[in-house]
């Protein structure tokens, strides 16, 4: 039985259904961060969870407990929010220990926790600061340790690090990962970044228009994305047209040209056009080589961008980008040469949706 249970989960506001059928089940300790583009209904689900909203229908289960209609305070979830939500008369002190003066701990259990909390987030020299003296990632850090000072079983934090610049960002996702396995606490994390989801997770929910789309590690998700809108949300992606010529072999045509690729076919594909993805990761410029793709193409652009040199390529109605490491001893194409581009048979997906 997995620690965080969600089972059937639907909501709608009036006539419109913000989630539809949601099911997920999460292992104790585990990173799960929930990805998807404003309104797919990430936050909804987050604010489920936390109990600030009544699901239309289905079960919410912590620790094989129904918390469906249990109140927030009594779930011991905590939450962190994208505004800090901070109060701004009280010291950085009082904020940590604010949900446990409200649970009526003891004096000195509090001042023992906010402590702790402190030295957890590297901020001890800030205790007596208010919120305006401290800068945005100073101000997430003690949000954070206040989510956390009541020992909750379920961490929640929605969209944590969208207030805050790049460099920032990345500092505080890599102190969020390591307190969060560190302290072994089941975690949700919402985002519709994806090199954040990529970066920090155990695993991924893809959500878009209040469904899942695909739930897998980051590397599932990046390199076996199963629709094309996973495949164009996560990462950079061409997309092509292709031709089933033979689904037993998984051979395909794009062009005229035939490509091979390793995923198995329905019987009944034969002559039916599918899409096929290829990262520009993925693409070499080559001569032919046995038990590899190729396909023929014109080089229309080449762009220098510091360590990566993406080039676009055209193949027929459609064009393709690649990307090569920056070698000052490597020769480049030029705009309209004719070119080869080889890909593995591994690397070629096809999508779940015909065309």
């Amino acid at each position: 039985m997995a620690f965080l249970e969600i089972e059937n989960l639907h909501k709608t506001f009036g006539t419109n259904t913000a989630l539809h059928q949601f099911d997920m089940q999460i292992e104790r300790g585990e990173f799960v961060t929930f990805l998807g583009p404003s309104g797919c209904g990430k936050t909804t689900v987050l604010r489920m969870i936390a109990g600030f909203e009544t699901p239309t229908r289905g079960t919410i289960r912590i620790g094989g407990r129904d918390v469906t209609h249990v109140r927030t305070r009594q779930r011991n979830v905590g939450m962190v929010f994208q505004s800090y939500a901070l109060f701004p008369n009280m010291t950085v002190a009082e904020n940590i220990g604010f949900g446990l003066r409200v649970a009526g701990k003891s004096g000195d259990e509090i001042r023992r926790r906010v402590d702790e909390m402190l030295q957890l987030i590297k901020l001890p020299a800030l205790t007596a600061r208010y919120p305006w003296q401290l800068s945005g990632g100073q101000q997430q850090r003690v949000a954070l340790a206040r989510a956390l000072a009541g020992k909750p079983e379920v961490l929640l934090l929605d969209e944590p690090l969208s207030a805050l610049d790049a460099k920032i960002r990345i500092s505080l996702r890599e102190d969020i990962r390591t307190l969060q396995r560190e302290l072994g606490i089941t975690s949700i994390f919402v985002t519709h970044d994806q090199e954040e989801a990529l970066s920090i997770s155990d695993r991924i929910v893809v959500m878009n228009e209040g469904r899942i789309e695909q739930v897998g590690s980051p590397a599932q998700i990046y390199n076996f994305p199963r629709t094309r809108f996973v495949a164009s949300f996560v990462g950079t992606l061409n997309i092509l047209t292709g031709h089933v010529v033979d689904p037993a072999t998984g051979r395909m045509a794009v062009d005229g040209q035939e490509l091979i690729t390793t995923r198995a076919l329905a019987s009944d594909d034969a002559g039916k056009k599918r899409l096929l993805a290829l990262r520009p990761e993925a693409i070499v410029l080559e001569a032919p080589a046995p038990g590899r793709n190729t396909l023929a193409a014109t080089v229309e652009d080449v762009n220098f961008l510091g360590s990566v040199v993406r080039i676009r390529a055209r193949v027929n109605e459609a064009v393709l980008s690649l990307d090569v490491f920056n070698d000052p001893g490597r020769r480049l194409p030029e705009r309209g040469q004719p070119v080869a581009l080889g890909f593995s048979h591994d690397n070629l997906l096809v999508l779940e949706e015909g065309v």
